[in-house]
């Protein structure tokens, strides 16, 4: 029967367009979807094993064509599922966020020490930074903390040693480069506005150390309220049984 004659009375596509149809609902199949997902799952992983790898925090290693050596597939078919290494470097990023446990969505300041702790626990499956081995800035990073530990010591005379150098450790945070370049750069602080906020956190530990609020404490992170709030007055008044004395 000629193309595009019927049959039974019901018109006959042209034999191109079947062969063309038949070809479509070949590729949308369960199967090929199937295996679609596979192969991204694949490629996805072979990344996030890259940068559980890496020795530092710099993806510049993680490139279209070293994912695609590692998940040995073609950079072609890389592309398929992310068009650049931008939207490949975020399919990522949101996968190690995934593993991590965290959600910033609906971030909540009561909840935050929570968050860091999952992130701490993530991080310590990636390989460690060696301390850089130079001579200098050794003995300076030595004598600094050293320091630290002193001067909060002598503001807690009573603390233990661990605590004395978890609180030298708080307050260290804020004395390297890194926390300068996170204010000036990242959150695009000037100078004056970043050093108040330093000076701001600051005040608040000193407060905390000469109040004898430790890390061991109640409230501290090795205390047996495990860093949980500290409940208010008006808290602990409704707690109190009706027959109670103030």
């Amino acid at each position: 029967m000629p193309a595009g004659g019927s049959e039974g009375g019901r018109p006959q596509a042209p034999a191109g367009e079947v062969t063309a149809g038949a070809r479509r609902r070949s590729y949308e199949s369960p199967l090929r979807r199937q295996q679609a997902a596979l192969t991204r799952e694949r490629i996805l992983t072979a990344a996030v094993e890259m940068v559980h790898g890496f020795p530092t925090w710099d993806w510049g290693a993680l490139t279209i064509r070293a994912v695609a050596r590692r998940a040995e597939v073609n950079e072609s078919t890389i592309y398929r599922y992310f068009s650049n290494e931008r939207r490949l470097r975020d399919a990522v990023m949101q996968r190690l966020q995934q593993e991590a446990g965290v959600d910033l969505e609906g971030l909540r300041l009561e909840s935050f020490g929570d968050v860091i702790a999952r992130m701490f626990e993530y991080l310590a499956s990636f390989p460690a930074q060696p301390p850089p081995d130079e001579p200098t800035f050794a003995d300076v990073d030595r004598r600094r903390r050293a320091a630290l530990v002193a001067a909060v010591t002598e503001a807690a005379p009573g603390w233990s040693e661990r605590e004395a150098a978890v609180a030298a450790a708080m307050l260290d945070v804020f004395w390297n480069v890194p926390s300068y370049e996170r204010l000036t750069v990242t959150w695009e602080f000037d100078v004056a506005r970043a050093t108040r906020a330093v000076h701001w956190v600051v005040r608040t530990l000193s407060a905390a150390i000469r109040a004898g609020d430790g890390p061991d404490g109640p409230d501290g992170p090795d205390g047996p309220d495990g860093g949980r709030p500290r409940p208010s007055g008006a808290e602990l008044t409704s707690r109190r049984p009706p027959d109670a004395t103030p």
